[in-house]
């Protein structure tokens, strides 16, 4: 019975009527659920990171003179920054970048539902938790709500003054550079690469031989 269902091209178990086809499985490209908690988890971390030490700064840099370090290499001195990230811009543009911030946040979280990608996971967390940083500095630092002018107190030769928030920008821009140019999509999976050369030809199935008659044994006594 078996041979004669594997002949008829019946398959040996059947699939219960009504369930669907299930698809073949991916592997472990994508994970079964978005990675929002991973998300929310390095924004927030960034952004607790940056008010802690952004409040250290303006308590004991305030009045005091730049602290050098490293023979000069990285020094430590409070700037307040009324643009961009690494003083970009000037007081007409507060309101400006602030709006702009406040869009990228918005825009992240509306994504989060669609990520199932660990790397932009982080990448994203790193740009939502930069933007959160300076914008809580733009609220409620003086001189005025959504005004307020960004603390910066990192500096490096030959670079404007720059804090926490924005390095995490900068480090999650260019991790979501490097997956896109990778091919690497928000839901987890990889664009398949095409081969540079031309299509491989199918193989064509080889004729079947005719089986050979067998002669016959014993001659007439």
């Amino acid at each position: 019975m078996r041979d004669l269902q594997a002949a008829g091209g019946t398959p040996l178990t059947s699939q219960p009527a009504g369930e669907p086809d299930r698809p073949e499985e991916t592997g472990a490209s994508r994970s079964t659920s978005p990675r929002i908690a991973i998300l929310l988890g390095v924004a927030l971390l960034v952004l607790v990171l940056d008010i802690i030490s952004k409040t250290i700064v303006v308590a004991t840099l305030s009045d005091r003179a730049p602290l050098r370090l490293l023979g000069g290499l990285l020094t430590l001195r409070e700037s307040r920054n009324p643009g961009a990230a690494f003083s970009i811009g000037g007081t007409s543009t507060t309101i400006l970048f602030t709006a702009i911030a406040v869009g990228v946040v918005v825009f992240i979280v509306r994504a989060s539902r669609r990520i199932y990608s660990l790397a932009w996971a982080i990448a994203l967390g790193l740009l939502l938790g930069g933007a959160m940083g300076n914008l809580t500095d733009r609220i409620f630092r003086s001189p005025a709500p959504f005004r307020g002018w960004v603390v910066d107190w990192i500096q490096v030769p030959h670079w404007p003054v720059f804090n926490l928030a924005d390095s995490a920008i900068c480090c999650g821009g260019a991790l979501m550079v490097l997956l896109a140019a990778r091919g690497h999509g928000i839901e987890g999976a990889s664009r398949p690469v095409q081969p540079s050369g031309p299509p491989a030809q199918p193989e064509r199935p080889r004729p079947s031989q005719p089986d050979q008659p067998h002669p016959s044994g014993g001659g007439s006594g």
